[in-house]
């Protein structure tokens, strides 16, 4: 069987190309009908359950199947028992291996930062991982589709390997790893859209130092690859055009999905009795995998709720996530703290539990903890910064404070308190923006549209 998209066939092997003067435009919609062989797809991230890239990867893939895409993730480490995930390595000798390539990547950046463990997770080499061009996931796909891929998953040879296979391929860009040398988030350095080096996350003065060398060898392979780079947000995508490894690739700005029948609003009350959290309080949520990320802004909260303090009576902060030690009265308003929490459904309970969200981030993608406030109808309020301002709109559905400014960030909790309808527009935004079909058909007109490779 085919498909004819823009003027060319696919077939399940290989590609062929008509003439350019014909026109072809049937639409995916009336083409999946006649297709009963549909496109076989390939995410490819480092793990399944563990960080945002993940679980939007998995979001993604639940959103393609539902719109007839034949669709598998590979990843190193599987924690789900999702059966159309498969992991890289069971062995113990696999495992082994796994655990040498982390530990031997952050060993390197250990001693390149002069034995400081400050920065050690800020930034990935890719020196060491997998090749996994061999395996058969890979070699059956019709489009190979990357994600996050550090921490030890696939080295940048072992990249260079899989884009030689010549499938077409696309890479969806959860942070600017892939634009830069080194780093994640680049922060205010600029040197990606040249060469880098000297770079600030290294405390290096050197022009060749290991954020040079990785994006010398980033070089030799990423820009003559072809690849559909896919950012989460404008200001991502925006971003990655400007880095020295732009030349040769397409870039396209396409959000997350997320599963609005799950993630939709609730009984306030209800989750309140749930989770045990006052009935009488408006109360105000921030999560974060790691609080302990300067990046997360957690300082910036601390100092707003100090200036909210005044209101204590009637506000009280929610806390979800890692932190290095109990929440104590450095905050200026009572502390609910609710742990690390793994579970979705709870998760769930605890945004329909919330007045709104606060997110202090200082350097953020398009995070996934708005995307669910805003699908459960809770409105949001973080700094203009990154990704966020596609997300939230401002004294609409939220509030976007002045970059680093503390007091604005209060005022902001204070004025959205104040906004009864600002929850429903969250929910209405969430609903145009972030519905699984809508993301799903959007990169089905990226893989329709993918070279044709030699």
């Amino acid at each position: 069987m085919f498909e004819v998209v823009c003027g060319h066939i696919f077939f399940r092997e290989r590609m062929l190309s008509f003439p350019k003067v014909t026109t072809f435009t049937l639409t995916f919609e009336i083409l999946s009908k006649c297709n009963d062989m549909p496109i076989k797809v390939l995410l490819i991230n480092t793990n399944d359950s563990n960080g945002g890239a993940a679980i939007a990867c998995r979001r993604l893939m639940d959103a393609l199947s539902k719109e007839g895409v034949d669709v598998k993730m590979l990843v190193l480490d599987k924690v789900t028992g999702d059966t159309r995930i498969t992991p890289l390595v069971s062995t113990f000798a696999g495992r082994m291996r796994r655990r040498i390539a982390f530990l031997g990547e952050r060993l390197q950046i250990f001693l390149q930062n002069r034995f400081s463990r400050a920065r050690l997770f800020t930034v990935s080499t890719a020196s060491l991982g997998f090749d996994i061009s061999d395996h058969p996931l890979v070699r059956e796909a019709d489009v190979i589709h990357l994600h996050w891929v550090n921490h030890g998953f696939l080295s940048l040879s072992g990249i260079d390997r899989l884009l030689r296979l010549g499938k077409p391929v696309v890479w969806t860009m959860h942070d600017l790893w892939e634009a830069t040398g080194i780093c994640h988030y680049p922060g205010n350095c600029r040197r990606f859209t040249e060469a880098c080096g000297a770079c600030p996350l290294l405390d290096s003065t050197r022009p060749d130092d290991l954020s040079a060398r990785v994006l010398k060898h980033k070089r030799r392979i990423i820009p003559q690859a072809q690849i559909r780079f896919v950012g989460c947000s404008e200001w991502l995508t925006g971003q990655a055009r400007q880095s020295v490894l732009a030349l040769g690739n397409s870039y396209h700005t396409i959000p997350n999905p997320i599963d609005l029948n799950r993630f939709a609003p609730g009984s306030r009350e209800e989750a309140r009795r749930l989770l045990g959290l006052p009935i009488d309080k408006k109360l105000i949520l921030f999560g974060a995998a790691n609080a302990a990320d300067k990046r997360k802004g957690i300082d910036y909260l601390t100092e707003a709720t100090l200036l909210l303090a005044n209101r204590a009576d009637e506000i009280e902060l929610v806390m979800c996530g890692k932190f290095k030690q109990p929440a104590d009265n450095r905050f200026g308003l009572k502390v609910h703290e609710m742990g690390f929490i793994s579970d979705p459904g709870k998760m769930i309970t605890l945004y329909r539990a919330a007045d709104l969200f606060v997110t202090p981030s200082l350097e953020d993608n398009l995070p996934n903890m708005i995307m669910e406030a805003m699908a459960c109808g809770i409105p949001c309020v973080g700094f203009a910064t990154g990704g966020i301002p596609e997300m939230i709109t401002h004294r609409l559905n939220g509030y976007l404070a002045q970059y680093c400014n503390a007091a604005d960030l209060a005022e902001g909790i204070v004025q959205v308190l104040q906004m009864p309808e600002a929850g429903a527009e969250a929910r209405r935004f969430a609903e145009t923006h972030y519905a699984p079909h809508v993301v799903a058909r959007r990169y089905l007109s990226v893989y329709n549209d993918l070279p044709e490779q030699d």
